[in-house]
């Protein structure tokens, strides 16, 4: 679910990408079509609104016009990184050049 931020009452036009930019103001690109060059769209700003940004969240123009935001869900982000850790050390010498493996017997090629 998403709740809204602010009010903007932006008035959507066709063929417009509206977002919220990194200053917090809904912005709109012209979308990409068939033929058309890889060239960049030029960016116009549409209505300064200066939201303050929450880290886990995606900020988006709903179909009112108004800035909203909903909860990213991304996948093994929110918890800590699992450690880790070292099963067993093997004795050996490691040329220069040569890439080694540990195979599931603990064999090294």
């Amino acid at each position: 679910m998403a709740e809204k931020v602010a009010k903007a009452g932006v008035k959507k036009a066709k063929g417009y990408l509206y977002f919220v930019d990194r200053h917090g103001d809904v912005s709109r690109a012209k979308m990409s079509r068939a033929g058309r060059t890889k060239s960049r769209a030029k960016v116009e700003k549409v209505k300064k609104v200066g939201v303050k940004k929450a880290k886990g969240y995606l900020y988006f123009v709903d179909r009112h016009g108004d800035v909203s935001r909903a909860k990213m869900s991304r996948a093994g982000r929110t918890k800590s990184r699992a450690k880790v850790e070292k099963v067993k050390k093997v004795g050996v010498k490691k040329a220069k050049g040569y890439l080694y493996f540990v195979d599931r017997h603990g064999d090294v090629s």
